[in-house]
């Protein structure tokens, strides 16, 4: 699943995408842990660690070289019929 955020909830998000495009995207992995060393090991820019959501996600935030900012995480909501 991909997502896509709009600025302007006043969450960190917001503070990640100054000077960003206006979306950020949301990729959802099955180990968090594991995508975010890799992400670590090939020099990515880390601006968020893996953190435990209050919502039950687990997530990081990572700005690739454009300057766009991807968050990765279990954060997978129920689709709707």
């Amino acid at each position: 699943a991909v997502m896509l955020g709009s600025k302007g909830s006043g969450s960190r998000f917001d503070e990640a995408m100054k000077g960003g495009g206006p979306t950020g995207v949301y990729v959802v992995v099955a180990d968090v842990d594991a995508h975010h060393r890799r992400a670590v090991e090939h020099g990515a820019e880390i601006l968020m660690p893996p953190t435990d959501q209050d919502y039950g996600s687990r997530d990081y935030m990572a700005r690739d070289l454009e300057g766009n900012v991807w968050s990765f995480g279990t954060y997978a909501p129920e689709v709707r019929g």
